[in-house]
């Protein structure tokens, strides 16, 4: 079923050379094979390179289980900017990938990182089987840097050693190690004279493997999943501004969250670097607006971990933690090296063109962390073949946390062409009502059954009790 294309005009911003595919459903996200969540962050970019005043929206993926969720899917329509997503693009893609490999009897580690559609490459990543002055430990990390490759290129270098030198960590204090190494490598940065003025950022996902325990650090929307007996689990959970607990720290530093970034700017709330959202001399390191301190999880190393994956958005934003699971998996279990597997998804996230609102266009780094734990290679790519544990889903949950999926009532109802207006809703409860909404086909929105797209028809759409939350209408006129 192909839905005709929407085409949506708005007397805010002069959006009229696009042309939008709209749909809104409460979606499955643990079902869907393909994630669209391109709404407030593609569409904001797309407004702002045009020249446009931005609209307020409504409609992220942490609102109640009452809410519909908006997406958008957006095509170019005619060849007038070449500025999508937080960059610019190239017109054509650099697909060269750097990749790297190394191996002993518990680990077998394959990296491979590519600049892809943009202008520069700001990604850095890290592998080591042995930290510094520890040889018991291992780590790996991902940074996914903006606004410059500074901060990315420098954690990437000095992060792990920051970590290992702490005295916290010679004491055994892996989790509060962590956060004290990102703590002080940010302020050392912060009071770095050839840093301190740079405006650059970074993402940082680390992952420490010590006696038998999995420590993983994370700030930012960089993420480490790991894959056991065939199910996603994920480390790390993403820090975004819309999420209650990161507005709630924004605010009393001083900021706001508006288009579901920090000040109208930064797409996340946790990041190091960043250094303009961390000037309120009243609050500490871990109270400011944008915070270097990161979240830390900790499990247990089993058997039945198979391997984990770090990656940087770029990867994520295309596809789900389960099915970057089963991309490697299905690989590992024929034998494939784990630096080919990650080329491969590599290319399989890359878009073919630039004009699907930025998904696939990003910089893309993934690092596969292959947990031999002293198996045979036969012994490792049979535990890789074994039927995948009943699955709860908890990776594919991670971003859509209470969302469940609800048919509508109401008949489906396909209307072939609308014009789309964008409308501001002023105040909690003040929203408009909607006619339509469609999953298009070019949207490549499946369920796990392989059912084609479907079409429904929602009643309304619900806003959110955060007066802070930004807000979008549609109405078919």
């Amino acid at each position: 079923m192909q839905s005709s294309p929407i085409s949506l005009e708005s007397r805010f911003c002069p959006l009229q050379s696009y042309v939008f595919e709209v749909f809104s459903v409460r979606w499955d996200f643990r079902s869907l094979q393909h994630k669209m969540r391109l709404l407030c962050d593609q569409l904001t970019d797309r407004i702002r390179d045009r020249g446009g005043t931005l609209p307020t929206f409504v409609g992220s993926t942490r609102e109640s289980t009452h809410t519909a969720q908006l997406y958008a899917v957006c095509r170019k329509h005619s060849p007038t900017t070449s500025r999508i997503g937080m960059g610019q693009t190239l017109s054509e893609p650099v697909t060269t990938k750097e990749t790297a490999s190394c191996a002993n009897s518990f680990y077998k580690i394959g990296s491979s990182c590519m600049q892809g559609w943009r202008i520069n490459m700001e990604d850095a990543h890290t592998h080591l089987l042995a930290v510094p002055d520890d040889n018991k430990a291992a780590f790996f990390a991902v940074y996914d840097g903006h606004g410059g490759s500074k901060v990315s290129q420098y954690a990437g270098t000095h992060l792990h050693k920051t970590i290992a030198t702490n005295s916290l960590y010679s004491e055994g204090k892996i989790e509060e190690a962590i956060k004290e190494g990102f703590l002080s490598l940010d302020e050392k940065m912060k009071h770095d004279e050839e840093m301190r003025e740079d405006m650059s950022g970074t993402t940082a996902v680390v992952v420490i493997i010590k006696n038998k325990k999995i420590y993983c650090g994370n700030v930012g929307d960089s993420r480490a999943v790991a894959c056991v007996s065939g199910v996603a689990d994920p480390l790390s959970f993403d820090h975004k501004p819309a999420n209650e607990s990161e507005a709630r720290r924004i605010v009393a530093a001083g900021g706001w969250v508006e288009f579901n970034r920090v000040n109208g700017n930064l797409a996340l709330s946790r990041a190091l670097g960043d250094f303009a959202f961390k000037k309120n001399e009243h609050k500490s390191a871990e109270e400011q607006i944008v915070t270097a301190c990161p979240d830390v999880t900790v499990c247990d190393l089993t058997y039945d971990h198979e391997f984990i994956v770090l990656a940087c958005d770029g990867i994520w934003d295309v596809m789900s933690n389960q099915e970057v699971v089963d991309f490697c998996r299905d690989r590992l279990a024929v034998g494939r090296e784990p630096e080919t597997i990650c080329e491969e998804l590599l290319s399989r996230c890359l878009a073919p063109d630039c004009q699907m609102g930025g998904l696939g266009c990003d910089n893309m780094t993934v690092v596969l962390v292959c947990l031999l734990q002293d198996d045979s290679p036969e012994a490792y790519q049979a535990r890789c073949s074994r039927k995948p544990a009943e699955s709860t889903a908890a990776g594919d949950a991670q971003n859509a946390e209470s969302e469940t999926f609800v048919t509508p009532e109401a008949s489906p109802v396909r209307i072939e062409a609308a014009t789309v207006d964008f409308l501001k809703s002023a105040g909690e409860g003040n929203v408009t009502k909607m006619a339509v909404v469609s999953a298009a086909k070019s949207a490549s929105v499946e369920n796990d059954d392989e059912e084609p797209p479907r079409e429904f028809t929602v009643n309304e759409v619900e806003g959110t009790n955060d007066e802070q939350s930004p807000r979008l209408s549609f109405v078919v006129l």
